[in-house]
């Protein structure tokens, strides 16, 4: 009689587990879709319009001293704000391309590793890029800029959409 018991409490369980286990990975599923719409645009011209040695070589020649020290930092602010922008968009992919992997098809889950991957590795350069960005702020007359951040922005972008043509082949799927 007790082996009875035992049994069903053990099937009880382990229905509750698998029923939790569906419902979560339903969850999941359903806040990837509401992260992808989280993803900020970043006019990526501009940005490497801001970025480029050549303009602040324009501007050091064409302004002031007092007055390219000004445009400078505004600039410099500015940078930082796109730096931002793509931070928190590569903690976004992170968290879809984890949703991703969990997919029981290869090629979606390798293309969200390297999504996975590619979002960690920008994030860690926005990081180095906004400690030289607020360096340069203190001395706008310095070179440091977040050169590498536009280009690591694409490559994932590539990656999150390929990623995103491999789980819906049908939905157009466009970063930035």
């Amino acid at each position: 009689m007790t082996l009875a018991i035992v049994l069903v409490i053990t099937a009880a369980v382990a229905l509750g587990i698998i029923l939790r286990l569906a419902v979560t990975r339903s969850l999941q599923a359903k806040a990837s879709v509401g992260l992808a719409a989280t993803i900020r645009p970043i006019d990526i011209e501009a940005f490497r319009n801001l970025i480029n040695p050549a303009e602040d070589d324009y501007l050091r020649r064409r302004l002031p001293p007092a007055q390219f020290r000004v445009v400078r930092r505004l600039r410099l602010f500015a940078m930082a704000a796109y730096v931002h922008a793509v931070a928190e968009n590569a903690a976004v992919l992170v968290r879809v391309g984890q949703i991703a992997i969990a997919s029981g098809d290869a090629r979606v889950a390798g293309a969200a590793q390297r999504v996975v991957n590619d979002a960690l590795l920008l994030r860690r350069n926005t990081t180095v890029a906004l400690a030289r960005i607020y360096l340069a702020l203190a001395w706008p007359n310095s070179g440091l800029a977040a050169v590498r951040v536009v280009d690591r922005y694409e490559q994932l972008s590539g990656a999150a959409m390929l990623l995103g043509r491999l789980q819906n082949p049908a939905v157009p799927v466009r970063l930035s």
